[in-house]
């Protein structure tokens, strides 16, 4: 047995105790979308359009992890159209954004694992580098709406009455309880997955302006930010968007049948 292996185990046993059957679908969605990712990369490598498997995947790993995450539709619903109307948004801005930066490829620090090897693999490194972008937004947006979601979905149960501008501003509430939660997550992990990366920039004494205009450094950044933006569009999106569903949540409350 793997070492691998043995966490995977080691994470289905503490899920399922955790989360009962709940667990089980998590760790099945888990395993779902790491399917499609790497299906993703088998069709952009045998050249299949990068933004075509990019909204194709993406959307379908949002699918997975919202439904498979909750089991109330009128929750689930509703943050799956407003992680849909994010991802648009953000699309447009990643495209914008890596076109200007020009952090698409490999930096210097990579030529000691790529000597010896061809990097003209025929495929556009800046069309990779949005598809890279957009994926690693997808979980943070998909988070951030089932939380905002699930929470109006809770207030509008026990407070019909409530007007659309209560509800966005209960929305925003709710957001702004979440937003230093996802940012410190999201942060932590660029620095953790980055530690030997700075641990490199400091035993070569790199510059501060060495390092903001590194490649490697500005595109993980870039990735960070553009999953931050997606977060903060994504709270008044999905209180939007349950103004726009309230009255079909409010028709589908357990108790009103």
């Amino acid at each position: 047995m793997t070492t691998i292996t043995g966490l995977g185990l080691v994470l289905l046993i503490l899920m399922v105790l955790v989360g009962g059957k709940q667990g089980w679908t998590a760790f099945l969605s888990l395993l779902l979308n790491f399917g499609f990712l790497y299906f993703a990369i088998i069709l952009v490598a045998f050249h299949v359009p990068p933004l075509f498997v990019t909204v194709t995947i993406g959307i379908t790993i949002l699918a997975i992890t919202i439904f498979m995450g909750e089991d109330d539709l009128r929750t689930t619903v509703t943050a799956f159209y407003a992680s849909l109307s994010v991802l648009c948004l953000i699309l447009v801005l990643i495209f914008i954004v890596e076109h200007w930066a020009m952090v698409q490829g490999f930096g210097t620090e990579d030529s000691d694992e790529l000597e010896g090897m061809s990097i003209l693999i025929g495929i556009s490194y800046f069309k990779v580098s949005v598809t890279t972008t957009i994926l690693s937004s997808l979980g943070a947006i998909a988070e951030a709406a089932m939380a905002i979601s699930s929470g109006l979905t809770e207030i509008l149960e026990n407070h019909p009455e409530r007007t659309n501008r209560q509800l966005i501003h209960s929305g925003m509430a709710i957001g702004q309880q979440i937003i230093g939660t996802t940012f410190n997550t999201l942060f932590f992990g660029f620095f953790g997955g980055f530690l030997a990366l700075f641990i490199w920039f400091l035993g070569l004494h790199y510059s501060f302006g060495t390092i903001m205009n590194n490649k490697i450094f500005v595109a993980e950044m870039i990735e960070i930010l553009i999953s931050f933006i997606g977060v903060l569009i994504t709270v008044p999106m999905t209180a939007w968007v349950m103004t726009k569903r309230r009255k079909s949540v409010i028709d589908n409350h357990p108790k009103t049948k």
